[in-house]
């Protein structure tokens, strides 16, 4: 399965914060924090996983007078997100990032990735050393 899009280092990241806990909504700001990227490298890349169909969004409804600040987006990884995503890391990290540590300290994949994340895709999934 090929990506529609590049798998740049940012584009792993976003990905990375949107596995670890797929079940979850998260707005822009939180994945930009957890992923350690600027909001705008974050909405670009939310963008086009949402015209590939990978990631899902809704605007939060809210009387932004009461609650003092605008409304938020959404974004959540879709079904085919899903397996999309693991198999497209899976090829970028084929080996367990503590073999690899030297990029995945660079890229900053290490803490955010988590051993659990590319288990259906690889048999031999990313590993976090500390």
């Amino acid at each position: 399965m090929s990506t529609p899009f590049r798998m740049t280092i940012p584009t792993q990241r976003v990905l990375a914060v949107l596995l670890a806990d797929q079940g979850k909504e998260h707005h822009g700001y939180d994945i930009a924090r957890q992923a350690g990227l600027a909001s705008g490298t974050v909405h670009p890349i939310l963008a086009r996983l949402e015209d590939a169909g990978w990631v899902s969004s809704r605007w939060e409804q809210i009387d932004e007078s009461d609650a003092g600040r605008r409304a938020r987006r959404y974004y959540a990884m879709t079904d085919a997100g899903v397996s999309g995503a693991r198999a497209a890391l899976a090829k970028v990290w084929p080996a367990p990032v503590t073999e690899r540590s030297h990029v995945a300290r660079s890229s900053g994949l290490a803490t955010i990735l988590s051993p659990a994340i590319l288990d259906s895709a690889n048999p031999n999934p990313i590993e976090v050393s500390s």
